[in-house]
């Protein structure tokens, strides 16, 4: 491997990894979405596969809410660190891995080993690279890697190990074989392997019906976010008639400020080089409709793991691009996706500097408060039934049964954090305090901790376990 991009590779490894941690330690990350994903793992470790408890406080598996069984290949690595800082670090490490496909694709594409480091050097240095890293764990993120390899391997018709990498991809997120099969499209058109592709295509697709199939089965036939979509129809079929029946519905979705500004973030770093290759754009279309057409803000932010599948495409359809053009780019493109790094990135130095991004600048500085929170929760029993508010959740979610408060159900110790008003998975301040102060005044539960705000409560050993 080129010394310059092991260097590349190795900083942005050890340095996002250091800084997920310490956004953790900092309680930066939440019950949602790190929480969830470690009791997923823990459980998978003890031998319960994907178990979680969901927000109702029922004991269910974490295929109701995403088709992310990838999440069992991390259960060996929890028996070794058991800490969700395990999921963080390893999320940075693959992310990093995948300026190796992109240095590949554009060294073979440019012929140049130097714009094939440059191509790499900009994927490390995307915005959006870099905030998927910081953004929690999510499986989805892993995406991102692996399609990016799935690029190279069919670029160059080993279907093999494409073909390994698909599937595991495929394994990260239900709509993420809609990536493989706009894959499949690709190789048709792009590289006239027209029986390969269709049949890559159709897999695909058919392996998204069936992950789609899965988190309904556990939802009775629903899919749990489908009211992120109410505005555009609703449904995949909902979203269909919509089209027909009032297109301008859909165009008023996909391009109102929001998604023209997202769309922005993603292209100016790149020097819009991606739309001289929309071919390759394909595998990230699915995606893209979804991040537009949903009405969470979170979709259309480049800040969140909702970008991650887009990124290989648009690497893939930059080097392409380029190719196409003709033109020397890497300099220019070097320096384009520093400076939108400089203005849109997450490095926190950035935000000592006039002009530059801001955005969780501190999230990584760990506060006398951190501290204390972290002294507090050391009193909870690693075997205990927890409720905790979602800011204390990620630190105690690695455990059979754990309900956000304020729920209580059976747990014996509940964990809160005043400061941080997390009303199950939403910021409630008045009903948040509400709960508390009931708290405070049940006399089945007794105050273990009260210092800056934090509050530990435990349950009286002749109390017998209430409701929510």
């Amino acid at each position: 491997m080129n010394r310059a991009l092991a260097l590349a590779v190795s900083a942005f490894a050890a340095g996002f990894g250091a800084l997920a941690v310490l956004r953790h330690r900092s309680f930066e990350t939440g019950r949602f979405d790190l929480g969830n994903m470690a009791q997923a793992v823990w459980s998978t470790a003890n031998g319960d596969t994907l178990a979680v408890t969901n927000l109702a406080g029922e004991q269910t598996t974490r295929l109701a809410s995403h088709f992310d069984p990838i999440l069992v290949l991390f259960a060996p690595l929890w028996l070794v660190w058991p800490s969700p800082e395990a999921l963080l670090v390893a999320q940075a490490i693959v992310l990093a891995v995948g300026a190796l496909p992109v240095f590949w694709l554009a060294r073979k594409h440019l012929d140049s080993e130097r714009v094939g480091l440059g191509f790499a050097l900009a994927y490390l240095l995307f915005p959006a690279t870099q905030w998927v890293a910081l953004s929690d764990f999510h499986p989805v993120a892993l995406a991102c890697p692996l399609l990016l390899f799935a690029f190279w391997f069919l670029d160059e018709d080993r279907l093999v190990p494409f073909a390994i990498c698909a599937a595991l991809a495929c394994t990260t997120k239900e709509e993420i074989p809609l990536a493989v099969a706009g894959l499949g499209l690709w190789y048709a058109l792009a590289r006239r392997r027209r029986l390969a592709g269709i049949a890559i295509a159709i897999s695909g697709a058919a392996v998204a019906v069936f992950a789609l199939g899965v988190v309904e089965h556990f939802n009775d036939g629903g899919g749990p976010f489908a009211g992120r979509y109410d505005e555009v129809g609703g449904s995949p079929t909902g979203i269909l008639k919509t089209l027909v029946t009032d297109p301008l519905t859909i165009v008023r979705a996909l391009f109102d400020r929001e998604g023209l500004a997202y769309l922005l973030a993603l292209l100016v770093p790149l020097a819009f080089l991606p739309l001289a290759a929309p071919l390759a754009l394909l595998p990230a279309l699915p995606d893209l409709a979804l991040n537009l057409l949903s009405s969470t803000e979170t979709q259309t932010s480049i800040h969140f793991h909702y970008v991650a599948p887009l990124i290989p495409a648009l690497f893939a359809a930059a080097i392409f691009g380029a190719a196409r053009l003709k033109r020397p780019v890497v300099k220019p493109l070097v320096a384009l996706v520093l400076a939108s790094n400089f203005v849109l990135g997450a490095i926190p130095l950035w935000g000592a500097i006039p002009g530059g991004e801001d955005l969780q600048a501190g999230a990584a500085l760990i506060s006398d408060h951190d501290r204390t929170a972290a002294r507090a929760l050391r009193l909870i029993p690693g075997d205990a039934v927890v409720s905790a508010s979602n800011s204390l959740g990620a630190h105690l979610s690695g455990r059979r049964r754990f309900f956000s408060f304020p729920i209580r159900a059976d747990a014996t110790w509940i964990a809160v954090d005043e400061r941080s008003p997390g009303y199950l998975d939403r910021f409630a301040p008045g009903p948040y305090a509400s709960a508390i102060a009931g708290l405070r005044r049940d006399r089945r539960w007794q105050l273990v901790f009260d210092e800056a705000g934090v509050l530990v409560f435990r349950r009286e050993s002749s109390a017998v376990a209430g409701t929510p």
